[in-house]
């Protein structure tokens, strides 16, 4: 009686045990429930946008000015940080002693031109004698040497004239060229030494320079925007300042010779009109280069970009209703949108909601697609900002 009880028991346990396991394996093939996504049909669009680049203003003509004779500073004739013109007198270095010098060396010169005008007559009347047979041989050679040499003084001398007239022309310093001069170095009574000391600094500002360091990949590109005729109206090239965009439009003035092979990058110069003298040399700022670009672009919310790695992917639904990846390489950021560069075309679908509870193979429940070109106004606010 006791082994049947036994044997029954036993058997009670084992159906209970395979009705559980049973149970759990029913669960376990159910798996979770699919994510609950959003589709979209991938489209293309004019994007209008402007690629940026690090820019510094930088004057067209620029000079600095040093004395080139030693004194003291006798007189400072402008108002700094004023409008000068070529010519226009900046300042005076004591001429005392130059022009000392300068009458030495006058009367020096006149000295030698009196021995040259007595040396002339000598050899002139020894010539005659000679003729005559009068003289000795000997004496005509002394005087033709003497007048060679009068000759010879006269030319030292007036060569020392001069240089001397030249130093007392350096003890005036002019504007070189129109332009705003800085603020002086140098005050009234102050010594100063030839090419060491610095007295001001004269930069030309309406046109200014604007220099970009652009890839080598980018040389065609701005190659064709310097063969372009452009207007004052049109605005490829605009320069920003934290946000705020000046009013003027530039144009492409110089692509440097080569690249550098260190950097794999050239340099190029814009000008930019200045009429209200805004823009002042040294500023750095963004140069903003419009999208010349005629094919459509395939623009795509940024929400449906995920990155992993450093690289950038989108989920696509497939025909099993699961989510797969595919690599993207993205453009231009356009507010809420991006350009796609490669990886999509138009007609793809691709899921812009729900990504983050994503992974490859995904199980999902699609939400009706709907087609959604990013909107193009967008894209135009963004291009005029």
């Amino acid at each position: 009686m006791l082994l049947k009880n036994l044997l029954n028991y036993t058997l009670i346990v084992s159906l209970l045990l395979t009705a559980a396991c049973g149970t759990k394996n029913q669960a376990g093939m159910q798996g979770p429930p699919p994510v609950n996504v959003t589709v979209q049909l991938v489209n293309t669009s004019d994007a209008s946008y402007y690629d940026e680049y690090p820019a510094i203003v930088k004057a067209l003509n620029e000079v600095e000015l040093r004395p080139q004779v030693n004194g003291y500073i006798t007189g400072i004739y402008f108002k700094e940080g004023e409008k000068v013109k070529k010519g226009q007198k900046l300042y005076s270095i004591d001429q005392q002693q130059s022009e000392a010098t300068y009458k030495q060396a006058q009367a020096n010169l006149s000295v030698q031109e009196a021995n040259l005008a007595k040396a002339k007559k000598d050899v002139e009347r020894y010539r005659e004698l000679d003729k005559q047979d009068a003289i000795a041989k000997q004496q005509v050679d002394y005087a033709e040497a003497t007048y060679a040499a009068a000759q010879q003084q006269v030319e030292a001398s007036k060569a020392t004239v001069q240089s001397v007239q030249t130093n007392v022309r350096y003890a005036t310093i002019v504007a070189p060229f129109d332009g705003t001069i800085g603020i002086s170095n140098v005050r009234l009574g102050a010594s100063v030494s030839p090419g060491q000391t610095l007295l001001n600094t004269i930069s030309s500002d309406d046109p200014v320079a604007v220099d970009i360091t652009v890839d080598q990949s980018e040389i065609y590109r701005f190659t064709q925007l310097l063969s372009q005729k452009t207007s004052a109206k049109d605005s490829i090239f605009r320069l920003a300042f934290r946000g705020q965009v000046y009013p003027e439009s530039g144009k492409i003035s110089i692509i440097d010779r080569a690249v550098d092979p260190q950097t794999g990058t050239i340099k190029m110069r814009l000008v930019f009109p200045n009429p209200d003298h805004a823009l002042r040399a040294g500023m750095s700022g963004t140069l903003r280069v419009l999208s010349n670009s005629k094919e459509k672009s395939v623009v795509v919310p940024y929400k449906a970009i995920s990155e992993q790695l450093g690289e950038f992917f989108v989920y696509l639904p497939d025909s099993a209703k699961k989510a797969t990846q595919r690599k993207v390489q993205l453009g231009k950021q356009l507010g809420k949108n991006i350009i796609i560069q490669d990886g999509l075309q138009a007609g793809d679908s691709i899921i812009v909601e729900g990504i983050q509870n994503l992974r490859e193979g995904t199980a999902i429940s699609i939400a009706p697609p709907a087609s959604a070109s990013p909107a193009a106004a967008a894209t135009k606010e963004t291009a005029k900002k």
